[in-house]
């Protein structure tokens, strides 16, 4: 090969065993090396090979390259980003992050007439080249939850404050945000469900995000098994701060490196490694102006957080570790006044001394804002149906005085009347019929319960009305997807947590049945795409209503009604069970429904003919894991069949020969350890 050729080829080059850098980071480094070198502006020989030092290790010393023209082999050493540099190392600066895949740790080599040209520093808001391939921060993305954040796809056209609505508390909320001299950084609002907390929180967020001062903002859903534990908050908002700079955002991926398992960590050291240690690293080790970060942290709705004492933990966690007299952040609280909030802000609580109290129900009057809200929508209304006189300032002024300062009443009027194939006016009529008369003695939710009520009610007679639908209970499937979708099941109200498809096919229901079970609830529900997340409730007060006797009254379903009616089912798809597939999920899911904690359960009649038509010799046909659950039944079968037991006592000695065989196979496959964690969960509940 002529040698004006050869001079342009890079010698492969030797691969590092110790370099965790990516092959496609030491080819783009070749790419840029031939480039100079076809510019005239470096030479190298060709004997000589380049080996790039990945990000995280230290560059090597004097020493180092002394060593290494010697023949030695020089260990590479890992810079650990929160402790202090080696002596005799300069500090990192942002630059120096910026730029260390360039020429740090590559040797060998000679530069010579090579000019470099620095238009402007680096832009701390750049991504690195790979810093989305760092192995800490690709764990961290793991840990987070997409569907906090304030503008997830989740949370796809949020509620927001008009313009003229909540003006003065919008500005009150900003204007103490933004004071970065107040000493009271931490902002709790409270209130009742409805009162538009969630509204304020995602206009403060909207707003901060214009000014360039929004940290990080995290929206609790109770719902959402993505976002309502504690285990994705701090994740969430690391991953946040770092995107906004790229210093930090290395500084936070080396110190999950560094600790895998950090998540597994109480929330207080999460919070004091992945934001506290690389904030005070990067200002004192390069310089980093900390009043430059955005500085804004909002937490909405701490209340949906499952477990008191983990709300409890994590108020005290940015207590101790964010409200640092050298740290910028200012926080946002909004929550219902529940047991956590309410005792740190409360005279002796924790927080007492260091929070501003804003409590929405007790001094704000949304009356003016719910008046402004109705107007303008009923103007836009208008336009859609082309008359501009289907509503009164009277029909706005009744609304506003049914909803009792709770923004949710007018929210789920407007959404219902606004409904694409329903008459504005009609509808409007109907809601002003439901309305409470003057004299009543008013409730704080009775306008809010008796819209509920109707609502349901009208869409129960129309789903009934159906001839397909005949047999079938409204309020029963709805109560069933209601605790479908809910926290945990050793909640007896609910957490059942099957799949959207076993639970459709366990109640014998069709395809697209959801969709039509709530084609006249789209006010109050939608139903989405998840797995067991389907059922997205707008409000968590009619969770509430649907959970409280004293509200629902004649539309209240017990969860023991729910438990009898799937455990029935599921005795039918064992004896009876669909062409398509053999009945494992009944199988499974048997136990849980015929004894759920808390809850006692009449199936005395289908246990007799389910026993006499062989159904306990179907289940033995399946495998031991199936029936890993049936053992814990034992100690409650004299309480469970007691009803069977006065009418046929040899039913209630098969089911017992049954069960005892069943636990004895669990455990002969060495799952006796299970069965004790369940035995204690069990005595829990009992």
């Amino acid at each position: 090969m002529p040698e004006d050729q050869s001079s342009n080829k890079l010698p492969k080059s030797r691969p590092n065993p110790r370099s965790t850098k990516p092959c496609w980071v030491l080819r783009a480094w070749q790419a840029y090396w031939l480039r100079l070198r076809r510019r005239g502006r470096v030479q190298a020989s060709a004997k000589h090979t380049i080996e790039p030092r990945p990000i995280g290790i230290s560059p090597p010393t004097q020493a180092d390259i002394s060593n290494s023209s010697a023949g030695q082999t020089v260990e590479p050493r890992l810079a650990a980003p929160l402790e202090e540099r080696p002596s005799g190392q300069p500090p990192l600066t942002q630059a120096g992050i910026s730029s260390m895949t360039i020429f740090d740790g590559a040797h060998h080599f000679q530069v010579d007439n090579i000019n470099v040209t620095m238009n402007s520093p680096p832009n701390p808001r750049e991504p690195l080249v790979d810093a989305h391939l760092l192995p800490g921060w690709e764990l961290l993305v793991k840990k987070i939850s997409p569907n906090a954040l304030h503008n997830s796809s989740a949370r796809y056209d949020a509620p927001k404050c008009d313009d003229d609505t909540r003006v003065e508390l919008t500005r009150e909320l900003m204007d103490r945000i933004e004071d970065r001299e107040n000493p009271q950084r931490l902002l709790c609002m409270t209130g009742a469900a409805g009162s538009g907390k969630s509204t304020l929180q995602q206009t403060v967020a909207g707003r901060c995000e214009e000014s360039g001062i929004l940290g990080s903002a995290y929206f609790f859903a109770n719902t959402d098994p993505t976002r309502n534990t504690i285990s994705t908050v701090v994740p969430t908002i690391a991953y946040q701060l770092g995107s906004h700079n790229t210093a930090l955002k290395q500084a936070i991926a080396v110190a999950v490196a560094q600790d895998t398992v950090i998540f597994k960590r109480s929330l207080r050291t999460q919070m004091d490694d992945l934001i506290v240690r690389p904030l005070r690293y990067l200002r004192d080790g390069t310089g980093l102006d900390l009043s430059t970060i955005p500085y804004a942290i909002l937490i909405d709705g701490l209340d949906e957080c499952q477990g008191e004492d983990r709300q409890e933990e994590l108020l005290t966690a940015i207590r101790e570790c964010l409200f640092a007299d050298d740290l910028p952040f200012c926080i946002f609280i909004a929550s219902r006044p529940e047991w956590a909030i309410r005792t740190a802000l409360a005279p002796g609580g924790h927080l007492r001394g260091v929070a501003y109290h804003i409590q929405l129900s007790e001094h704000y009057d949304a009356s003016g804002d719910m008046r402004r809200f109705l107007r303008r929508r009923f103007e836009l209304l208008s336009v859609r149906t082309g008359n501009p006189h289907w509503f009164t300032e009277e029909n706005i002024e009744t609304l506003v005085h049914a909803g009792s300062g709770q923004f949710i009443y007018v929210a789920t009027v407007y959404r219902w009347i606004s409904e694409r194939r329903a008459s504005p006016a009609e509808r409007l009529e109907i809601v002003l019929g439901w309305t409470p008369h003057e004299g009543q003695q008013a409730r704080p939710f009775e306008a809010l319960d008796k819209l509920y009520t109707n609502i349901l009610l009208n869409a129960k007679n129309a789903y009934e009305a159906v001839d397909t639908h005949s047999g079938l209970d409204f309020l029963l499937l709805l109560k069933i997807h209601h605790m479908n979708v809910m926290d945990s099941w050793l909640d007896p109200r609910g957490g059942l947590q099957l799949w959207k498809v076993h639970l459709t096919d366990l109640l014998g229901l069709r395809d697209k049945s959801l969709e039509i079970l709530f084609s006249d609830l789209h006010s109050l529900v939608s139903v989405e795409d998840g797995v067991y997340s389907y059922l997205d409730i707008h409000h968590k007060s009619f969770s509430d209503f649907l959970n409280t006797k004293s509200r629902a009254k004649d539309l209240f379903v017990p969860p023991s009604r729910v438990y009898m009616h799937l455990a029935k089912c599921c005795l039918q798809h064992i004896i009876r069970p669909p062409d398509s597939y053999f009945p494992f999920d009944s199988i499974s899911n048997l136990p849980r429904f015929w004894a759920p904690p808390g809850v006692l359960v009449d199936i005395d009649d289908e246990l007799i003919d389910f026993t006499q038509k062989g159904g306990w010799s179907k289940i033995d046909s399946a495998d031991p894991g199936r029936k890993q659950y049936y053992g814990y039944l034992l100690k409650q079968l004299d309480v469970l069949t007691e009803g069977v037991k006065k009418r046929h006592p040899e039913v209630v000695e098969v089911i017992r020969t049954y069960l005892e065989k069943w636990k004895r196979e669990y455990d002969d496959l060495g799952a006796e350890e299970e069965m004790e964690d369940f035995d204690d969960t069990e005595d829990e509940w009992l």
